[in-house]
């Protein structure tokens, strides 16, 4: 008993002395700012140069004498990117880097769901944490300003709030699981082709009410531990060091305490990287996709360049040791949190979570005589048609390209479902990319077809003539200068001379269903044409059950369009102001493109100019119908450091379960300054069975009523009466009450 008491005092008196000498950076009980001064005041000089820009392709060091490992990023917002080389761009050859393919952004905020969004934002993260990396480089934010961008499928779509609504619990999602996000490409990343030479030239009001709020609440709301800076310029300086953006605005105004990581190839200049706020810089003699600098780390901006510069007195360690300190503030966050869960790859929860989000945004456009759903009880053949019924669209598209585990195609998807007692027969239609790789990543499928266009179109024409339903799958890929990084569409219409088969194929068949594959809008000058229109976007590896779910009623579709969708490219601001791609200098080393439009993109554009979309944003149908009553306020005023809730009831009028989303739109009924006819300041999205009805809040407060006054540089609101419009798309508001703010 006496040896016990002796070896158990001994075991107790090393252990005390072991927590005496414990450094402070290495206990978990202190505050993390405590632990990030700590380990500052260790770092040697290299060591901090060290830790601020990249040692290989995708990561970081961290410092491995004080016991902190390398900090891993990776691509991207919709799945995790297969890995590369250390220093190349090449595969790395591995067998466990494949994923589950999340549904590209833009059906994620078709959902109009924020609960679909931290669903989403969750699975990733623990996928990313399976695959051992600290950072998804993601979400993106950048506004739908026109549908020519390549990089629009990466993006939330054209409204600043819906944006913010639904940035913000992927976020929270993601870093719940110890992954930071890194919400790119901050800021005015709206158009791909010259993305290293644009120029933004916008007003302070448009910067500030349609370019900056997603990010601002990432950053407010969501705390993101990253922020990545965009290729493009604003006001003559790159944006991955741009004094404006991240120092006064993101730094100074929005307090925020993470890290800017530049894109990849974005930093261009030591000084101004030093002084204007970059904090980690990636991908330096790049360009982001392909081109590379065997081992050019030691020559990056932020390394040998900088040191010297600080060894010779140029710099002091001030702008380097804020940096470092944001980098260790991430470094506790993610790789020395020792309460982040276990991750898992490819799990049945993360392809159901996927699904979900599919299911959810799916948008049905237009439905003529109720031709959807397919009624099983009349239905012996369907006929479809079409390359992206078979094309596999998770390969491709730039930096967001993955190596899935699987990719249900459409075609499969609907076979699946429709069973043996249906024929489903198949026909090409049309031939458009037929390549399947991208950086090293094969589909391994072989989408050759030697047949004439016309003969295409005869073969699908004579069995469209002998189906119950014809379901053509067309639109968009993610091949070069279509739904791709790096280039803008060369032209709104359709590829591959789509509209001559549509036009034939709606012709032979009644029962005619075109599903548009793509992340952007598209001319449709057949629209009148067709019974029955389905937005089916770039949704990953399920893509082809979520399909056959809304096409068979199985899912009762719900999703709402996120931008306006023209009719033409001239019912477009940007493009009716000639605004865009904007104009070189004479020394073609820059354009200045200049966003004339100002505050007027989307809804807004087609507000002012009254002009009748193809179909408005918010827009979305239903298997079933609603009706939307007795718009009622809490309040006929609201005070500037009050609220105000708008109470209206919703009905489920039709014969099959749903949900619908409750729009709500402000009026500024007068203004000292010009303002968008209304804004989108709230949404509801609620689910009703058949006949059922439900009161849905919506509560706003100042906020909401608030513009950005550029001549006082900050947000304001004016007292005054203003209207509540309420309804389920942003050209369906029958609902109006009025209010005042005193």
């Amino acid at each position: 008993m006496k040896n016990i008491i002796i070896t158990s005092l001994f075991f107790m008196s090393v252990s005390l002395v072991a927590n005496a000498q414990t450094p402070i950076y290495q206990d978990r009980s202190k505050p993390i700012e405590q632990r990030v001064e700590d380990a500052l005041s260790r770092m040697t000089l290299n060591e901090k140069i060290a830790v601020i820009h990249a040692q290989s392709k995708f990561s970081s060091p961290g410092v491995k004498r004080l016991g902190f490992p390398d900090f891993w990023t990776d691509d991207g917002p919709h799945g995790v990117r297969p890995d590369v080389l250390w220093d190349e761009w090449e595969q790395a050859g591995q067998t466990n880097d494949s994923c589950v393919a999340f549904p590209a952004l833009t059906c994620l905020s078709a959902t109009w769901n924020p609960q679909m969004s931290n669903l989403y934002g969750k699975s990733l993260g623990e996928e990313a944490l399976y695959r051992g990396k600290n950072m998804i480089l993601g979400p993106g934010v950048n506004i739908y300003r026109t549908p020519l961008s390549g990089r629009n499928f990466e993006y939330l779509g054209e409204d600043p709030y819906l944006s913010g609504k639904m940035v913000v619990p992927y976020i929270q999602g993601l870093q719940s699981c110890g992954v930071a996000a890194c919400v790119k490409h901050y800021a005015m990343n709206n158009d791909e082709e010259y993305r290293h030479q644009v120029n933004v030239v916008v007003s302070d009001r448009a910067l500030h009410e349609i370019y900056l709020p997603a990010f601002r609440a990432a950053v407010i709301d969501g705390k993101a531990w990253g922020v990545m800076g965009a290729y493009n310029m604003y006001k003559n300086q790159h944006n991955c060091h741009n004094e404006e953006l991240l120092m006064k605005i993101l730094k100074g105004d929005w307090n925020f305490d993470g890290v800017v990581v530049s894109d990849w190839g974005g930093c261009h200049d030591t000084d101004q990287a030093v002084k204007n706020g970059l904090d980690m810089e990636f991908g330096t003699w790049t360009n982001g996709l392909s081109l590379g600098k065997t081992n050019a780390y030691d020559s990056y901006y932020m390394a040998s360049p900088y040191l010297e510069a600080i060894q010779k007195g140029k710099y002091t360690t001030k702008e380097l040791d804020d940096k470092v300190r944001r980098v260790l503030r991430l470094f506790f966050r993610t790789t020395m949190n020792s309460n982040k869960p276990m991750g898992f790859l490819c799990s049945e929860s993360h392809y159901s979570a996927a699904r979900k989000v599919a299911d959810e945004g799916i948008v049905l456009l237009q439905n003529k005589n109720n031709v959807l759903p397919i009624k099983f009880n009349r239905t012996k053949h369907v006929l479809v048609v079409g390359e992206n019924a078979i094309k596999m669209m998770t390969v491709g598209g730039g930096s967001s390209s993955l190596k899935v585990q699987r990719e249900i195609s459409p075609l499969d998807g609907l076979k699946s479902r429709l069973g043996s007692n249906v024929k489903v027969d198949y026909e090409r239609g049309y031939v458009g990319d037929t390549t399947g790789s991208y950086n090293g990543v094969t589909t391994g499928q072989n989408l050759t077809d030697k047949r004439s266009a016309d003969q295409l179109i005869h073969d699908a024409v004579e069995k469209a003539k002998k189906a119950d339903y014809v379901i053509f799958f067309g639109g968009l890929n993610k091949s070069d200068y279509q739904d791709c990084e790096g280039h803008d569409r060369k032209s709104y219409d359709l590829p591959y001379n789509q509209d001559r088969v549509i036009e034939s194929l709606s012709k032979a068949n009644k029962n005619f269903i075109y599903v548009n594959i793509s992340g952007n809008a598209v001319a449709m000058p057949w629209h009148n044409k067709v019974p029955a229109i389905v937005q089916g976007w770039f949704i990953g590896s399920e893509a082809g059950e979520a399909l056959a779910d809304v096409l068979t009623g199985d899912v009762n579709p719900s999703g709402k369009l996120p931008f306006t969708w023209p009719a033409t490219l001239q019912d477009v601001g940007a493009h009716k102001l000639n605004a865009y791609p904007g104009v070189w200098r004479p020394d073609h080393k820059v354009i200045d493109e200049e966003y004339k439009e100002g505050l007027y993109v989307g809804y807004r554009w087609v507000d002012k100019e009254k002009i009748h979309p193809l179909f408005a944003f918010g827009h979305g149908l239903s298997y079933t119908t609603f009706k939307l009553s007795d718009l009622r306020e809490s309040s006929n005023k609201i005070s500037r450091d009050g609220n105000i809730t708008f109470t209206v009831n919703v009905k489920n009028t039709g014969k099959y379960d749903g949900s619908e989303t409750v729009q709500l739109y402000i009026h500024d009924v007068k203004s000292s300054l010009d303002r968008p006819y209304k804004e989108l300041k709230g949404f509801k999205k609620v689910e009703l069975k058949a006949g059922e009805n439900r009161d849905v809040d919506i509560t706003i407060d100042n906020s909401a009523l608030s513009f950005y006054d550029d001549r006082a540089h900050a947000w304001t609101s004016e007292d005054g009466d203003f209207e509540a419009l309420v309804g389920n798309a942003s050209d369906n508001l029958p609902l109006m009450i009025k209010f005042k703010l005193q």
